[in-house]
């Protein structure tokens, strides 16, 4: 990871991450129209007989409802579902992952910001590289901005680590990549 950069605003604030890259088939980055398998972003959970699986008809075992599991009147085949639909995310539809890590007593933990009570995630899309679809190599920087007003009510002065993995349009993984150990405080820019 080349910068992580914390820049607060009047409104949500930002922690910027910069990533060099190289790809030997230049396949980085997902359009906005790339939507359709496997970048779709949700798959509908369905019963045994191929129903959609309603809240109201939730089976023991499904979670409680929450934003990540749950999505309310959905559009499915072109058709508006009028009800609170259980759904599976698609990991696939992100070709960034972010994963966050606090250090307290020398120990670094994981801060899941898919967990209760944000429901959420810092995983995200970039946009193509290459316009192009023929493979060839290419290289870089990707900075990827993520906004959020709790940032500082969160993280305070705590340690941080943050570790940044890419996706290309194959589904192939890059190592993951660790920034060193900061505090908002210390990457703030001015």
């Amino acid at each position: 990871m080349r910068l992580l950069e914390y820049v607060p605003t009047a409104g949500p604030d930002s922690l910027i991450v910069s990533v060099k890259f190289k790809d030997a088939e230049g396949d980085l980055g997902l359009s906005p129209t790339e939507i359709n398998p496997p970048f779709n972003p949700l798959t509908y959970k369905r019963d045994n007989i191929g129903n959609l699986i309603t809240y109201a008809n939730k089976p023991s075992g499904a979670p409680t409802y929450n934003p990540i599991d749950w999505v309310i009147n959905p559009i499915i085949n072109n058709q508006t579902v009028n009800d609170t639909i259980w759904v599976e995310q698609n990991e696939n539809q992100y070709n960034i992952f972010i994963r966050f890590f606090r250090k307290r007593n020398g120990q670094y933990t994981e801060f899941r910001w898919q967990d209760p009570p944000f429901f959420t995630t810092f995983n995200g899309r970039f946009p193509r590289i290459l316009n192009s679809d023929e493979g060839q190599p290419v290289e870089g920087e990707i900075k990827y901005r993520m906004l959020s007003s709790g940032w500082e009510s969160i993280f305070r002065t705590d340690t941080l680590r943050i570790d940044v993995q890419v996706q290309d349009r194959q589904l192939n993984r890059s190592n993951e990549v660790s920034s060193p150990d900061v505090t908002l405080r210390q990457i703030t820019r001015n």
